[in-house]
């Protein structure tokens, strides 16, 4: 804000405005802040330098209670959340807890020709915890597996002895938006 300081406030763009709120909060430094939505409207080198910030308070030992609608930023910033619904808190824990509560880790390949589709399907299968999905528009083959890195290892291994060519093979882990 040092660049603006000789214009009126009312000339800030959101972000600005939202950075020189943040300036007001902190410039008593408080033990506990609140923030409500603090990155709604930010371009993402700006929500970037926001999140940074309230890291940078925490660490410094602030208690801060975020709302957000975005759940990639409670994920990241986030040591407890509670999602609310009309008024109700619906889930509540760690980022890790309600990620736990979608399920595990799916693998997932994508293959280069649609012919091999059936071969991945087979191996991927193979180690799957559950259901095979096979997704022949895409080419892709994806499943709920137990032990991911096992399961990613011992299927690039056998994807890789029967020579099938792959675009992707990774595992995918949950988010909170799921």
């Amino acid at each position: 804000l040092v660049d603006a300081a000789d214009r009126p406030s009312k000339g800030y763009s959101g972000g600005m405005r939202r950075r020189l709120d943040l300036a007001a909060s902190l410039a008593s430094r408080p033990p506990i802040l609140f923030l409500d939505e603090p990155t709604t409207g930010l371009d993402p080198r700006s929500r970037l330098g926001m999140w940074g910030i309230i890291n940078e308070l925490v660490g410094d030992g602030t208690t801060v209670l975020l709302t957000t609608q975005y759940l990639e930023e409670a994920d990241r910033l986030a040591a407890r959340i509670a999602v609310i619904d009309h008024g109700r808190v619906i889930a509540e824990g760690t980022p890790a807890q309600l990620k736990a509560r979608v399920g595990g880790e799916a693998l997932e390949v994508a293959v280069v020709d649609a012919a091999d589709l059936e071969a991945a399907r087979a191996i991927v299968a193979g180690v799957a915890s559950d259901e095979v999905f096979v997704e022949p528009e895409r080419r892709r083959v994806r499943a709920a597996v137990a032990d991911g890195p096992s399961a990613l290892a011992r299927v690039s291994a056998e994807i890789g002895a029967a020579g099938i060519a792959t675009e992707d093979l990774g595992l995918h882990r949950p988010t909170l938006d799921e």
